[in-house]
């Protein structure tokens, strides 16, 4: 059944769209922006200031000696401008976002609403602890939740991303290493594991040792073994993600973790979010007593908070008193924030500060509300709508598309190579690409480096059912388009953005950083009727 068309049509279609050109550039509500420096004037300013007297300028020799070149516009023209390049942006708040990436997911308003209440936004860190002790408190409760739901003896709220809370927990592991007597110079990290740890250890002086994933994708206990007597007594540790960059639960963690800790070593469980794991398994389980443990970002607001990021970490018994400043300790009187190494107290040995302040504030506040809003049974629903509707889309697109390690359960996050591409003449970014035209920003590709062409899919727990029909109906178009040979609809996608593909490659080569004036002779007079 088709749209009541009468009085006027519902849609110009493509036809109608190519043969009629507009005056403006502009299609419709869709504007044609140009630089700011394009659309303002360099020869006037937006404000009008008073020639200033003569005075001595103490930039000596850096004084400016030409015009500033910034382009003047009105109030209601610069307004226009940037609002007309935010809708040129794609967002969660306009679609799906397939992509595999901790901050492009949905966040509720009623965490953003709450984030946002004068008491916890218009705070500053430089206050007394006596007039943000309602900050303080709620930070200590965060904590609470976090270790209750983790397992763990203590917390780091400081880390400002996941990157960051990597370095933190190997911070930890390090200064432990140290008050022990020990300083072994080899970290472990599965090539499944997310891309950021070996840089994390080599950050901090470590040699990184690959371990190879299994055909099936996991971690091979046998090769975690067999890398911990290569470097006999020499390992401080591994950096395993679980569920793993492939999508997959690592199934032999128990067992990894028993191996890692009769060799002396550290248990560092990397993970981008939390919402996969509540109520599941509890990250503190695989550890045995006395728990050489850390696990970055468990903060609970979908796929790390959308940011401005956070990266909690939390830490075993064993490595608790090792945790940065600053960070709280229950005191007599309630939650006490110990800032500077004069407020250390017997036991407690932080390994010193990463952060100058406690940590992002609105995340903490975002973090609680989800948890307190959703509950036990909510946070336990949310880990399992994640992976029910990856596993929905896999489902969906299996039959079509490559499945490297087949046709079995994934996690949060569902992986497919590009062998389905296969003599089509289409590649992997070319088929990224045409999900543009769809209005779909395209999922991770490239990514993990272990399977080639991968398309990481993560459509959390947020999306309805409705909404991943057409997603997987959209892909599964694309993939028939490819396999019949229209190779047109790939080879120059996008098309209908508002700008086309790239030259990516040259683009982060030989970037263009700085608008230049356009010479008088690159300035063309439009043509006469």
């Amino acid at each position: 059944m088709s749209m009541n068309t009468q009085g006027r049509p519902t849609s110009a279609g493509d036809a109608g769209e190519a043969a009629h050109t507009t005056f403006t550039g502009n299609k419709g509500l869709a504007m044609e922006e140009p630089l700011i420096f394009e659309i303002g004037h360099q020869n006037i300013t937006g404000v009008d200031l008073d020639e200033p007297e003569d005075f001595q300028t103490e930039l000596g020799d850096h004084a400016r000696q030409e015009r500033i070149d910034l382009p003047a516009l009105t109030e209601p023209e610069a307004m226009r401008h940037y609002v007309r390049l935010s809708t040129k942006n794609y967002a969660i708040d306009s679609g799906l976002y397939p992509l595999g990436s901790c901050t492009m997911k949905h966040n509720p308003r009623l965490n953003e609403k709450a984030a946002r209440m004068a008491g916890f936004a218009d705070i500053h860190p430089l206050q007394p602890l006596s007039t943000v002790a309602g900050a303080v408190d709620l930070m200590s409760e965060l904590s609470h939740w976090l270790m209750t739901m983790t397992g763990m003896s203590a917390v780091a709220l400081s880390p400002k991303a996941g990157a960051h809370g990597e370095l933190c927990g190997m911070m930890a592991i390090k200064a432990a290493h140290r008050a022990n007597g020990r300083d072994p110079k080899v970290v472990l990290v599965p090539e499944s594991a997310h891309g950021t740890n070996p840089a994390t250890a080599a950050l901090l002086g470590y040699k990184v040792v690959a371990v190879k994933a299994r055909e099936d994708g996991t971690v091979d206990t046998e090769e975690v073994k067999a890398k911990i007597a290569e470097n006999q007594g020499n390992v401080a540790g591994i950096m395993l993600t679980n569920p793993n960059t492939c999508g997959i639960f690592e199934r032999d963690i128990i067992e990894i973790a028993e191996a890692i800790h009769a060799a002396d070593a550290y248990f560092y469980c990397d993970g981008a979010n939390f919402p996969p794991s509540p109520e599941k398994r509890n990250p503190a389980a695989p550890a045995a007593p006395p728990r050489p443990t850390t696990r970055h970002k468990p903060s609970p607001p979908p796929q790390g908070g959308g940011g401005p990021g956070s990266g909690p970490v939390v830490l075993s018994d064993r490595l608790a008193p090792y945790a940065p400043l600053p960070f709280l300790r229950k005191g007599k009187d309630g939650a006490e924030l110990v800032e500077t190494a004069e407020g250390v107290a017997e036991g407690e040995k932080p390994f010193g500060r990463m952060t100058a302040f406690h940590g992002q504030m609105g995340m903490f506040v975002r973090a609680l509300a989800y948890m307190k809003s959703h509950g036990s049974d909510g946070l336990k629903q949310a880990s399992e709508d994640a992976v029910l509707n990856a596993n929905y889309v896999r489902v969906g697109l299996e039959d079509l598309m490559s499945l490297p390690f087949g046709s079995r359960w994934c996690m949060h996050e569902v992986l497919f190579d590009d062998s389905f591409l296969k003599d089509t003449g289409v590649s992997t970014l070319d088929f990224a690409k045409a999900m543009i035209d769809e209005g779909y920003h395209p999922m991770t590709m490239y990514f993990p480096l272990v399977v080639h062409g991968a398309m990481l899919i993560e459509p959390t727990e947020s999306e309805s059912r409705a909404s991943l029909d057409l997603f997987v109906a959209t892909l599964r178009d694309l993939v028939m388009s490819a396999k019949k040979g229209e190779t047109e609809r790939f080879s120059g996608a996008p098309y209908l953005a508002p700008r086309r593909r790239l030259d990516e490659t040259q683009a982060a080569r030989k970037p263009v950083l700085k608008w230049e004036r356009p010479s008088a002779t690159e300035v063309q007079p439009a043509a006469a009727e």
